[in-house]
């Protein structure tokens, strides 16, 4: 099954050019020559498609499908408590693993549905080792999509289980769809104190678990009340026990004494984000950065924030005081004001080893084979490249592509055996003049619309 977009190819097809055949869940080697063989034995496999998640296999969604069009089996859909409903399709790549697509979000208030993304899928996992000895690239040179985990009820609580195949496997209960509690979503207190307006937020979560050798990844999706979309990847497992020869100065000892020196390495997770905010993948990117200027004499410190919108590809930085939007070309809130989300990442250790790492987010021009960060599997012809920053080439956008850059140097430690804790690495989309107020605002404060009434 696919969503709508031509920037989604059927994954892969032994007739096309730039694809390969089903890779198996293998341990990752040391790399070099070991590595170009097991790449060139990759290739010669024969050609498998991603498969829907349940047997017999359910029929195609249309072309452009609206959440409802999924099909049962492929929809998810939940009214979060403050009366906000997430719906959105999914299906899932033998490479990418997890892809939602489809995506809206509609709050109280809200006659119809406001569609936020057309797809949003993992992009790669990017592992390099600092003794320059081992690379990897998970989802397309070490099988992450084919080794999909099968989750135990009590992996996902409260929620629901949905079987997921993989081609050339039995079926497994893989994705797991619950509600999870957050806290405080809001608290206000009124001036006489005789007044607290509060509620507690429960997010919807959406995650799977893939194997690669010694490392499990949880992909996970969490979609809040207030519209904010949160998109992380887990690392838990184990340590690789033959990388245990880091007494180089890159490794640190996780045995008895000066014993079993853990290699250092790095995460370099990407997403891929096709925005189509209310219903047009047509957008535009806008750049925010804020100075701050110091006081003069006994005065305070000012500061000026500037606009700059992005009208070509760019690879940015994130810097202090700077952020991103994907504002939508055709729907504004009731203020009349367009909306948008925010690009929010977290926090990151950039990884200066590879170009295609070098920077935070990337803003490209959409296209059909420019479909993973790096390795990109996808045929874009002799001169295309195959890694995101070579993509980068002064295009206008038009239809804009997001893609986001985490990175985690995981110098490992005692606690990471046995099984090590999981480490996130993650970003945010925050909604920014989606809705005219917060929507979960009580019907006692909807009046206080672009002012502040007395008594509150």
């Amino acid at each position: 099954m696919r969503f709508s977009t031509p920037h989604d190819p059927t994954p892969h097809d032994p007739t096309r050019p730039g694809t390969t055949g089903p890779r198996p869940r293998e341990p990752r080697r040391r790399r070099s020559r070991v590595l170009l063989a097991v790449a060139a034995l990759l290739a010669a496999l024969p050609g498998a498609v991603a498969a829907a998640p349940d047997a017999p296999a359910a029929p195609r969604a249309p072309a452009e499908p609206a959440p409802a069009d999924c099909g049962a089996a492929y929809r998810i859909e939940r009214q979060l408590d403050g009366g906000t409903t997430w719906r959105m399709c999914w299906r899932y790549d033998s490479d990418h693993g997890l892809v939602l697509g489809a995506v809206s979000y509609q709050p109280k208030g809200e006659s119809r549905p406001i569609r936020v993304l057309d797809s949003a899928k993992l992009a790669q996992i990017h592992v390099p080792y600092d003794d320059g000895n081992a690379e990897y690239d998970d989802l397309t040179g070490a099988g992450f999509g084919w080794g999909l985990q099968s989750l135990r009820p009590e992996e996902c609580p409260g929620g629901t289980l949905i079987p997921v195949r993989v081609p050339d496997q039995d079926p497994v209960n893989g994705l797991c769809t619950t509600t999870r509690a957050r806290g405080h979503a809001y608290r206000l207190a009124s001036d006489e104190g005789d007044k607290v307006w509060q509620a507690q937020a429960t997010d919807l979560l959406v995650y799977t678990v893939n194997k690669v050798a010694w490392y499990e990844y949880v992909t996970e999706w969490r979609f809040t009340a207030e519209g904010a979309i949160a998109a992380n990847v887990g690392a838990t497992g184990s340590l690789a026990p033959e990388d245990y020869n880091g007494a180089d100065g890159r490794g640190w000892p996780i045995g008895k004494g000066a014993k079993d020196y853990a290699t250092s390495h790095a995460h370099n997770v990407f997403w891929k984000l096709d925005f189509a905010l209310d219903g047009s993948r047509r957008g535009r990117i806008e750049q925010y950065d804020s100075k701050v200027t110091p006081p003069r004499g006994s005065g305070s410190p000012t500061v000026r924030t500037t606009r700059t919108p992005v009208t070509r590809e760019l690879a940015g930085d994130a810097t202090t005081m700077r952020w991103w939007r994907v504002v939508s070309e055709r729907g504004t809130n009731t203020d009349g004001h367009p909306r948008s989300y925010e690009i929010v990442p977290g926090s990151s250790a950039r990884h200066a080893g590879r170009p295609f790492t070098r920077h935070d987010v990337y803003f490209t021009q959409a296209r059909a084979c420019e479909q993973f960060a790096s390795d990109n599997i996808r045929d874009c012809g002799a001169q295309g490249g195959t890694s995101v920053d070579r993509w980068v080439n002064g295009e206008q956008l038009v239809e804009p592509v997001v893609w986001v850059n985490i990175g985690f140097h995981h110098i490992a430690r005692d606690e990471d055996q046995q099984p090590m804790p999981v480490h996130w690495q993650g970003f945010q989309l925050v909604p920014r003049d989606v809705t005219a107020m917060n929507p979960l605002t009580p019907d006692e404060l909807a009046g206080h619309n672009g002012h502040q009434q007395s008594g509150s």
